[in-house]
């Protein structure tokens, strides 16, 4: 009878070590992983900190990787808007919110600026682009 008290022990014990094991390979494989639905209607700026746009779509191919992004530019609260397309490589991704001329005499934390670098998406978009270079791109066709 005493055998199977120490048995269930060594089973318990044995599964709480696999489990932790298999929670540390998961997080350690997760770094560096950003969830897509959180760069859906993600800001786009330009080097000056002007905002240009906003990410409307990521189109994938085949293989599931990101190859192009669809950018909704122009217009005025929703109307005249349209989408542009972007190779996926021209944006650079920052983790810290943009300055504007409203927060240049605030400074965030180290806290904060620490929180913004453990999220698993970025905070905005920068593209070396104008308001008016992207106006003049034509119209992305989403069925091409």
């Amino acid at each position: 009878m005493q055998m199977y008290p120490k048995l269930a022990t060594a089973v318990a014990i044995s599964m709480l070590v696999s489990t932790a094991a298999l929670a540390q390979t998961q997080t350690a494989s997760d770094k560096g992983q950003w969830q897509a639905s959180k760069l859906i209607h993600m800001n786009v700026y330009n080097a000056q900190n002007e905002k240009i746009g906003d990410i409307k779509e990521l189109m994938l191919d085949k293989n599931g990787k990101v190859n192009t992004v669809a950018i909704g530019v122009g217009g005025f609260l929703g109307m005249g808007e349209r989408d542009v397309a972007v190779k996926f490589d021209q944006l650079k991704w920052s983790n810290e919110p943009p300055k504007s001329a409203s927060s240049a005499g605030t400074t965030t934390g180290s806290a904060q600026s620490q929180a913004n670098r453990d999220r698993n998406y970025p905070d905005h978009a920068v593209l070396d682009a104008t308001k008016d270079q992207l106006k003049a791109m034509p119209q992305f066709d989403y069925n091409k």
